[in-house]
This record gives C-alpha cells, structure tokens and sequence, in this order.
C-alpha cells in the first residue's frame, strides 16, 4: 500500500511537541507494633505517567496520571488520579502563569516527589501528615524569578481543603470538589548560592470546613525549609505548622487539634556516584486529646544504579506520645523506584 508507506515515512509534524515520562515506586515494609502484631506487605506503591504537549514556544499542557496500590476499583486497595492537568503561559522572560490542576508550591516533596530524588523508602511523615503531600488542586497561579538575585515566588489561588481539623483526609482532589471557600497560596525561594535553597511558604484557607461545621473556621499553614549540598554531603531541615480557627463549642477532639505541626532534620553522604547512606529524625504533632507527638528516628542507604533507577534500604524507630502509643512502628523497609 503505497499510500499507507508514504504516511508512514512521515514523521509527525508535532512529534518533537510531545513529552513523556513517568516513575514508579514499590515497598517492602516489616514493622513490628507494641501489641506484637506485625505487618510485612510488599506493594507496588505508585505507577505514575506524564504526558505533555507544546502548543507553542510559550504555552505548554503537563499532565500527570496515577494508579496507586496496582489495583483500583470496588473492594480494591488502590486509586486511579489525576495529580496533574494544566497549562502553562509564558508572561514575560522570567514571568508564567498556570491554570488548571496543579501541585501546591510548598515544602520539598509536594512537587519534587520522584522516588530517586529523596532518602528513604517511604515518604517523610511531616510531608505526609501536616503538608498532606502529594497535594494538588485546581485554580491558577503565577511563577516569577526577580531579575539574577536568586529570588522566585509562587502565588495560587485554588481549590480548598475540605476536612476541617483532619488535615490530610481534607484533600478533595479536583473530584466534584466542594467549593465554598477558596485558599490563597504564596511562596519566597532563594537558590541564589550554589548548593543552597532556602524557602518560606504561607496559606490561608478563610473555611477549613467549606462552611459546611459552623464549628470551624479559618486555618493557616506556614512552612520553611533548607537544603544546602556540601560537596558530597547534604543536610535538610523542614518545618510546617497550621493554625485552625476552632469554636470554643466545638468538639473536645476538634480543640485539641488547633495547632499542629512538624520538623525534620536529615543528614545525607554520597560518598561515590551510586551510593548515599543518610539518618533523619521526624516529630509531628496533629493534635488531639492526650499526648500525641509522634516521633520517628530513621537511617538507610540509596544505592543508584543509573541515576534514574534507586534501590533503598533503611531502619526505622518510633516513639510516640501515650494516646498513639499503639501506632508505634519499628522495623525495615526495602524500596526500588525509577523515573525517567
């Protein structure tokens, strides 16, 4: 079919317009809980597919789609989401602007999450359970670098929590989302020193509850961090907290989690190409009746056999406050992950 090799010897005019990628993670976890129980559970955490497009030079689509757990559907441990769909428009040289269904600018792993970017099987519990990475919501938002001096800024305005004080069960993912009250997002980067990234981000949401809990008001989050490289060593430093408006007649549960908040600090040595050993120590707090900080000691190798692919080990302790007591975890955990 002459017609059919002809059309087949033609490459696509907007072939070099398409990007894709992807990365996928999976985990072996042995822990151990105070009443002897045990869990060992190997899963294939995330299967993760980008696709984008260029439009033109100036305005470009990303896209991010993800099955977490192997399987989705009724009685199945696993999701099928959209983590991200939007466009993006060139304003100026060192000025764009984004619109629809996008990650939240805030802490290190919300938008840099590819499993051989960070230490450790399993994501760090501050970026899990105060910033309830990964978190993405759909509005829009303007992205700035303020001449050479190292300074960028992120400003959004987006899709709110809908959990009240439940933080991370408060993401509704752009799924028919309740959308009463907005959030109002803003970010100051400095990497203006080699090595060395500082950054400050603050939201404010006037309604944690979507108006829907008379009980529950505003909340703010505010968070910080540094990463600074070393030479062949690293260290970085997170904290976040969130501030929630509670009625004095609300539940005694729903005062005790007003305030909450985290920090971590990590310390990592890469000392060839291809392997990094690390220690990190977590506390986090959400809140509630008793004594709830939780606290994680954790240490490990990464060992890169191409810089895309990352096999890891570590050891993690716990120890946690009398009324989460019986959460406590301690054991190992194995993880391989790739990205391209």
């Amino acid at each position: 079919n002459q017609l059919a090799d002809a059309v087949e010897s033609q490459p696509s005019s907007n072939a070099k317009q398409v990007h894709i990628g992807g990365y996928g993670e999976m985990h072996y976890n042995n822990w151990e809980f105070p009443d002897g129980s045990k869990k060992r559970e190997i899963d294939f955490h995330r299967f993760v597919l980008f696709f984008g497009y260029d439009f033109t030079d100036s305005i470009r689509f990303h896209s991010e789609l993800e099955l977490e757990h192997s399987l989705a559907g009724d009685d199945k441990p696993g999701e099928v989401e959209l983590e991200q769909a939007y466009v993006e428009f060139d304003l100026t040289q060192n000025m764009e602007t984004k619109v629809g269904l996008f990650l939240i600018p805030v802490g290190i792993l919300n938008e840099t999450h590819e499993p051989t970017t960070f230490y450790g099987v399993e994501r760090n519990n501050i970026e899990s359970r105060i910033i309830p990475t990964t978190w993405w919501e759909g509005g829009a938002a303007l992205t700035g670098r303020i001449g050479g001096s190292g300074l960028s800024y992120d400003l959004a305005f987006t899709s709110g929590l809908d959990g009240g004080t439940d933080i991370r069960g408060g993401r509704q993912k752009v799924a028919e989302a309740n959308a009463n009250d907005w959030a109002y997002t803003g970010r100051l980067k400095y990497t203006g020193v080699p090595g060395l990234e500082l950054a400050g981000t603050a939201q404010y949401q006037s309604d944690m509850a979507q108006s829907l809990d008379p009980d529950i008001g505003a909340g703010v989050l505010l968070s910080t961090h540094v990463i600074w490289d070393i030479s062949q060593f690293q260290v970085r430093a997170l904290y976040a907290s969130w501030d929630i408006d509670v009625a004095s007649n609300a539940s005694a549960a729903d005062q005790a989690k007003d305030k909450q908040d985290g920090y971590y600090l990590e310390g990592s040595w890469k000392f060839i190409p291809s392997i990094g050993i690390f220690a990190r120590y977590e506390a986090w707090d959400n809140g509630g009746l008793g004594d709830t900080e939780k606290t994680q000691t954790i240490a490990g190798v990464n060992y890169w056999p191409h810089e895309q692919v990352v096999l890891k080990l570590d050891v993690q302790s716990q120890d946690h406050g009398a009324a989460v007591a019986s959460d406590e975890a301690d054991g190992f955990n194995l993880g391989f992950g790739y990205y391209f």
